[in-house]
Order: structure tokens, then sequence, then C-alpha cells
């Protein structure tokens, strides 16, 4: 693989990684918004839409972050990329199992609503974030 193939795919990887993160912080403000406007207690749609705006925030001001530090990279440098990315994708399946766990323990234990959209919401961004950084390792595998 030539070093300029993956530093395109890395910048294609972080600009999606962009894309979802701005997706996310607009949805979690809509769903912040329309909860607000209903003027009724929804804690499932207000926490949800709280990690959904937070975890979308944190993404995009990552992949902005990252994007000025990218350079070429030599075989070591790939390894490493290889790496980093296989251990984000362990990260990326704890963030489900985590997230699956507290909408679980919210409606079972206490019927907690709020508990239930957090947790739905960190499900789906541990989801997202792991198919990304799944095509973005698919993509380094294919090329090699």
């Amino acid at each position: 693989m030539w070093a300029d193939q993956v530093l395109a795919f890395e910048k294609a990887h972080l600009g999606r990684l962009l894309l979802w993160g701005a997706a996310s912080v607009i949805t979690g403000l809509g769903c912040w918004v329309f909860a607000r406007a209903q003027q009724q207690n929804q804690p499932f749609l207000r926490h949800f839409a709280i990690q959904t705006g937070a975890w979308g925030a944190i993404d995009a001001l990552l992949a902005l972050g990252a994007r000025p530090g990218l350079a070429l990279r030599d075989y070591d440098g790939l390894t490493n990329l290889d790496r980093f990315l296989w251990f984000n994708c362990g990260l990326d399946a704890g963030y489900i199992a985590v997230g699956v766990t507290l909408a679980l323990c919210g409606w079972k234990l206490g019927r907690s609503r709020a508990l239930v959209g957090a947790g739905v919401a960190i499900g789906i961004q541990g989801a997202a974030l792991l198919l990304l950084d799944l095509r973005f390792a698919a993509l380094l595998t294919q090329a090699r």
C-alpha cells in the first residue's frame, strides 16, 4: 500500500467521523428542543438528546483535532494506525455493551426512562462508531 493511499483513507475516515458528529449534535439539539417544546416531563427523550449531542460534539472535536496532524506514514506508522483502529473497535463494542446494559437496567430495575434514553443513545453511538471504524479497517486491510 502506498502512503498517499493511507493518508487519503485516513482523511476520508475523519470526514465521515466529522459528519457523524455533526449529525449527532443536530439530532441531539433537535430532540432537546422538541422535548422542551412539549412542556411535559420526557426523561427518555431529554437524556437521549443529551447523550447524542455530547457524543456528537466529542466525535466532531476529535475529527477536527486529528486532521491537522495527518501525515504520510511508513510501515511502522501504518502498523500503529492499524493497532489503534482495532483498539478503538474494541472500545466501540464496549460502548454498545454499556448502552445495552444501561437501557436494560433502567427498564428492568426501576423503569427509569432517563436511564433507558441514555443507554439507547450510547448504544447507537457505539454501533455507529464501530461501523465507521470497521469500514476504515476493511479499507486498510484490502489495500495491503
